[in-house]
């Protein structure tokens, strides 16, 4: 029951932080920590040639680095207390999850684009999506919303927390670097094209089970078969080898259909449809999402702790 605790608690203290307070403005991160070490490197490094192995050569020492660091954290936390291993880690455990950042922020765009019109609107989701907002229409914005909460709840939520059930706290980090190194280089453009493609690459990888766990838990969550549905027909149509199974089963879940060409850093991507009714998007849905998103994280948390319960015992 003493190993139970050092996994579940830091697991079950962290998920309640994240529900209370999320990600507060200003606070110490360490996702800004590897964004800073990433832009630094890329910065002395994203020039002549060999570009792909400078790339591959950056990713893999900032993982490896990350895991190491985490890992000799646990150790001496543990040298010191073993009870200090579970404060430490619950905080690791809240900094990995970004439910309810995630959720607050499409939320508040579907409430300023309500209150405030589509300008505003525009300007509150490009804090959020990688898209050219600028010519999108209301339905586009609360469309974007959708595709990206339920595509961040597998990078930002269920991903994390299954790396954490894997290898603890250093999995769960490490898992955030490979994401944070795909968001800032992971790019097909003639900057990152080569220097970024083993850092596109890894980060699919590592999603390809935590985007289909995703997708099952929101079917088991909702009982939607049109969910499952959608996850097989549409899941694999998506330009990403794992995003499209949340955001497929989510269009499934609300019976709409998302996807379609946008511009992504002054290219038209000409994404396919995922889908079949486009209807309009009503301004209340974002809570029905919302829901969704947290009882999925929620039954992440539970599934961990019940496994890694049912290990020790009979395992």
């Amino acid at each position: 029951m003493e190993a139970l605790a050092f996994f579940a608690l830091p697991l079950v203290l962290g998920y309640v932080l994240d529900l209370l307070v999320g990600d507060p403005d200003n606070w110490p991160h360490p996702v800004r920590v590897f964004g800073s070490s990433i832009a630094w490197a890329e910065r002395l490094l994203n020039r002549g040639g060999l570009r792909f192995w400078k790339g591959a050569a950056l990713a893999s020492t900032l993982c490896a680095l990350t895991y190491l660091f985490f890992s000799s954290l646990d150790w001496l936390t543990w040298a010191v207390h073993p009870g200090l291993v579970i404060g430490v880690n619950s905080l690791w455990v809240w900094y990995g999850l970004a439910n309810h950042s995630l959720i607050k922020e499409g939320n508040d765009v579907f409430r300023v684009l309500d209150q405030e019109g589509v300008e505003a609107g525009r300007r509150q989701l490009a804090r959020i999506v990688g898209r050219d907002t600028s010519r999108l229409s209301p339905q586009q914005i609360r469309i974007a919303v959708l595709e990206t909460m339920s595509e961040n709840l597998s990078d930002g939520v269920i991903a994390p927390l299954f790396f954490y059930g894997l290898a603890g706290v250093p999995g769960m980090m490490t898992y955030k670097m490979i994401n944070t190194l795909d968001s800032m280089i992971g790019y097909r453009s003639d900057r990152y094209e080569q220097f970024g493609k083993f850092s596109a690459r890894l980060d699919d990888i590592a999603n390809v089970i935590p985007a289909r766990l995703t997708a099952l838990l929101m079917i088991l969550v909702t009982g939607s078969s049109r969910g499952l549905r959608f996850a097989i027909r549409f899941g694999n149509r998506h330009k990403s080898p794992n995003a499209g199974y949340p955001e497929a089963t989510l269009a499934g879940i609300l019976n709409c259909r998302f996807g379609g060409p946008n511009v992504y850093h002054g290219v038209l991507v000409d994404k396919p449809y995922i889908g079949e009714q486009d209807r309009p998007i009503r301004p209340d849905e974002s809570q029905r999402v919302s829901r969704i998103n947290h009882r999925t994280c929620l039954l992440m948390v539970a599934g961990l702790v019940g496994f890694d319960y049912l290990l020790r015992v009979y395992g």
